[in-house]
């Protein structure tokens, strides 16, 4: 029996998370973004929107799953990456957080807008 890198493993889930995306209407921009404060697994448009998109993975629920791997610190790094990504832009488009969840063995769930109001 072979083990699934990390790597590929993360990899297998971005893809899963981007066809999820795509079926419900987004297009690619970019994946796999890095910068000094870490990485965004994806950027997506949703029509004139900008959709930066976290992938998450958990085999257990036994911490809380996906949703709970995404704390403070992550929602900061994750703005940080954000804001230096749009400061490249020649103007900033309407934007949200999202985030697609794999938990155990369950169905993935996409999750909009995960830091907006």
């Amino acid at each position: 029996m072979r083990l699934e890198s990390k790597s590929s493993a993360g990899e297998r889930y971005e893809r899963e998370a981007e066809a999820l995306l795509k079926a419900g209407g987004l297009t690619l921009v970019e994946r796999n973004w890095r910068c000094r404060f870490g990485e965004i697994d994806l950027i997506m448009r949703d029509g004139s929107t900008l959709v930066f998109v976290e992938v998450r993975q958990r085999n257990s629920m036994r911490f809380g799953g996906a949703a709970a791997s995404i704390g403070r610190q992550k929602q900061a790094r994750i703005e940080s990456a954000i804001g230096l990504y749009l400061s490249a832009l020649p103007s900033t488009p309407a934007c949200r957080v999202d985030a697609v969840l794999f938990d155990a063995a369950s169905p993935p769930q996409w999750l909009r807008n995960i830091f907006g109001a």
